[in-house]
């Protein structure tokens, strides 16, 4: 059965809560039903067909077609199925999620996969700051589950973050890692300043010399046997981290941040 399809039909000039249309909240609704539903932009709230053509198809894989930066939550709370974007996807995109899927073949605003729960997160552009994060006044970020960003991130990568994995492949901004306390952070391209910033615990893995705050002591060189077993669990991902040539075990070994417990390491390909 084909995807359940929403096509832009233009650009709002405010933004959109798209947070009604996950697959949960969708499925054994009839079109009409859909086509009722309303999203809040700005003050107003608008029908899902006065912006977008509908074809009905499986509830379980959406789609959403000629997507840009203003349209906001897509993916919220994501419990089952999957979410394609084609083009960009605006903040909070996959907020809460709990499970599925959701790629963007563009770019993805603030706040991509902040507080996320399980599942995976694919972004084929860039990302911009607080991905996989937590909320202004939470204190816990993400929580589970992976995130792949093929270009660069903004600042505050990870921030909060409890567990789960960000793979990302171009740079990160500054203060990526920020207060960590669990999780791994993989950047092959360069990060920015005040790396790992009051983190607890947690993995930060580079492929690229850091700025290092001073609260972080050098631990030497070392070989260790579990890199290779986790560039193995990268092996089934569309992705420069499943290539072979990328992956490596022989590191030097930061550890901090001093300023708290001092648990946490960033580990940097020699």
């Amino acid at each position: 059965m084909s995807a359940l399809t929403f096509t832009l039909k233009h650009r709002p000039d405010q933004r959109v809560d798209l947070s009604p249309l996950v697959c949960q909240n969708l499925e054994g609704k009839e079109i009409a039903e859909i086509a009722a539903l309303e999203l809040q932009s700005g003050k107003a709230k608008l029908r899902v067909d006065t912006l977008f053509n509908i074809a009905m198809g499986d509830a379980q894989n959406i789609v959403i077609r000629n997507s840009f930066g203003k349209l906001d939550f897509i993916g919220k709370e994501l419990n089952s199925g999957s979410i394609v974007v084609e083009g960009d996807a605006g903040a909070y995109l996959g907020m809460g999620m709990k499970s599925g899927s959701i790629r963007v073949t563009g770019n993805a605003g603030l706040y991509a996969a902040c507080e996320m729960k399980k599942g995976t997160l694919e972004i084929d552009g860039d990302a911009g700051d607080f991905l996989g994060g937590a909320l202004p006044g939470n204190k816990i970020g993400m929580k589970g589950g992976l995130i792949l960003v093929r270009g660069n991130v903004g600042e505050r990568a990870g921030d909060h973050m409890r567990r789960g994995t960000i793979l990302i492949e171009g740079n990160a901004g500054d203060y990526c890692g920020s207060r960590m306390t669990a999780g791994t952070i993989a950047v092959m391209g360069r990060t920015g300043r005040y790396l790992g910033y009051a983190m607890r615990r947690g993995t930060l893995l580079l492929w690229n010399p850091p700025q290092l705050p001073a609260s972080f002591n050098d631990c030497g060189a070392h070989t260790l046997g579990f890199l290779p077993m986790l560039f193995a669990s990268f092996k089934s991902l569309n992705s420069r981290f499943a290539d072979a040539a990328v992956a490596f075990n022989r590191v030097r070994r930061y550890a901090g941040d001093m300023a708290e417990t001092g648990r946490g390491e960033v580990l940097v390909k020699l």
